[in-house]
């Protein structure tokens, strides 16, 4: 099947979203399957209990089934908590004229509690159902209840199950998980009696809130894209290993809290990165950058000489205060990460003092600071203030990045290019490298960091990145196109529509 299944849960609702439909849509979506929901109860409930259950009318179920059947094609149907048998009777008789391919039912009879969930008629009309069903999955208490409306011995599980699968020829999933050990077993039982046990280390976890459901509605997932109950039986096996392994991390409510259905997909996945949603944030700013006359006409070689020896003298202001804001994130910093910044910030003075001033022979080395530095400048002071210094880190990290981008860009220049030294430096592989190591630097302070200094560190690392922009407008006097607000002092445009239409000089 190239496509998703369509996979139908038909149950009862958590708000939390540990269990029930919620439970199911995660399930079925953790297995790309496409999932669709029927509800049969509003259960109000939270991880430690359930408050109040209200059962809408058949009507509304029926209306709910109908919609769904009389348009699209279901693949497999998982069915959980019915609750009545008025809602039973109506899941029944929709299934019989409108059963799909695979039929899985959990059958939410006995809580954790121990507590029976349905009354004695209700559990009898549960018998219809499962003479419907391709495979029922109770855990062990609701197994109990089914070998007595079997009529065969409830003490011995695998008896049971096998009991239970004779009396309705339906497959059987006895599950382990409410058994003690260190291991958790579950029993796949046929009408004839095969038996196929499926075992897993027990994870050691209290959050387990919602496993039936998750793993009812991965199996119909599964077995609808496999066509074999064995290896889709499996498979959500290991699933939900690795989602019980997972639930303490999530750290949802005060009790018995739910499993984690995206574990296997985020460790399958490469994570995403902070600092690659930035860069992609700024895109509308790095073609403008590569787009200025300054870098168009460096890469040419007709950058007028003057001009670069000005945008120079602002670049040794800007770096020399650059070099202080590296040196205070490496005194903050610890081993092999301090180390890197006072590097870099060592790496700011000497290019200041050599390559820089080679450069400007005489002819603006006494230029004042212009206001477009100044604004960048006291950006990253104010940066700097801010109690967590990966604010700060995530401001600097634009003029590794931004630089290293526009010399991958600009590739090599030709023997004789005026700016073939300039060129070479923007593009060097070492300068690259560093590049690289301050993102990864800054995306682990992301990653320590809670949301809201994440979001500091985005929006410092955009205005930064503004700001690279306006230092290579500058040199000819160009107006941002983007309004960096009335406060701040710069030399750009108050028109930006102005501002864009001098870009493309």
């Amino acid at each position: 099947m190239s496509r998703p299944p369509r996979v139908l849960s038909i149950a009862g609702t958590d708000p939390t979203g540990g269990a029930g439909l919620q439970a199911d849509l995660k399930a079925i979506a953790a297995h790309d399957g496409y999932g669709m929901a029927v509800v049969t109860a509003v259960v109000a409930q939270n991880t430690r209990g359930v408050r109040s259950v209200h059962v809408p009318d058949v009507r509304v179920l029926r209306d709910q089934l109908d919609a769904v059947s009389d348009d699209v094609v279901v693949d497999a149907v998982k069915i959980g908590m019915l609750g009545t048998t008025a809602v039973v009777g109506e899941v029944t008789d929709w299934l019989r004229t409108n059963r799909p391919p695979y039929v899985v039912v959990d059958p939410v009879m006995v809580a954790t509690s121990g507590d029976r969930l349905l009354d004695a008629d209700a559990e009898r009309a549960m018998t219809g159902l499962f003479a419907l069903a391709d495979l029922v999955t109770p855990n062990r208490s609701e197994l109990a209840v089914l070998a007595g409306l079997a009529g065969v011995d409830d003490t011995d599980p695998i008896a049971a199950a096998r009991g239970v699968a004779a009396a309705w020829d339906v497959l059987v999933l006895a599950k382990g998980g409410h058994a003690g050990g260190d291991r958790s077993d579950d029993v796949l039982v046929t009408p004839n009696g095969t038996v196929r046990v499926f075992t897993a280390g027990r994870v050691d976890t209290t959050n387990t809130h919602g496993t039936g459901c998750s793993l009812s509605s991965a199996i119909a997932t599964l077995v609808a894209r496999h066509g074999d109950w064995e290896v889709a039986v499996g498979t959500a096996k290991d699933w939900l290993t690795a989602a019980l392994a997972g639930a303490d991390a999530l750290e949802v409510g005060s009790g018995n809290g739910p499993i984690d259905h995206g574990a296997l997909v985020r460790a399958a996945l490469p994570a995403p990165r902070f600092t690659d949603a930035w860069w992609d944030d700024v895109r509308e700013l790095l073609d403008a950058t590569i787009a200025t006359p300054f870098i168009r006409r460096m890469a040419d070689g007709t950058l007028e000489p003057d001009v670069f020896a000005g945008y120079l003298a602002q670049d040794v202001h800007y770096l020399r205060a650059y070099e202080q804001h590296l040196a205070a994130i490496g005194h903050r910093a610890t081993g092999s990460d301090a180390a890197f910044w006072e590097a870099a910030a060592a790496g700011c003075g000497e290019e200041a003092a050599t390559l820089h001033h080679r450069r400007l022979a005489g002819t603006h080395a006494d230029d004042p600071v212009h206001p477009t530095c100044a604004g960048y400048l006291a950006h990253l002071a104010a940066a700097a203030t801010h109690p967590d210094v990966a604010v700060l880190a995530a401001a600097v990290l634009p003029c590794f990045r931004v630089y290293a981008w526009v010399g991958a860009q600009l590739g090599t220049a030709p023997v004789g290019h005026p700016f073939a030294d300039w060129i070479a430096a923007y593009g060097d592989p070492d300068f690259a490298a560093s590049s690289a190591r301050a993102t990864d630097l800054v995306e682990e302070l992301a990653r320590a960091a809670t949301p809201a200094v994440r979001g500091d560190m985005a929006r410092a690392f955009r205005e930064s990145t503004r700001w690279e922009l306006a230092f290579f407008l500058m040199p000819y006097e160009l107006g941002m196109p983007w309004d960096f607000g009335a406060s701040r002092t710069s030399s750009t445009s108050s028109d930006p529509s102005e501002a864009v239409q001098r870009i493309q000089v």
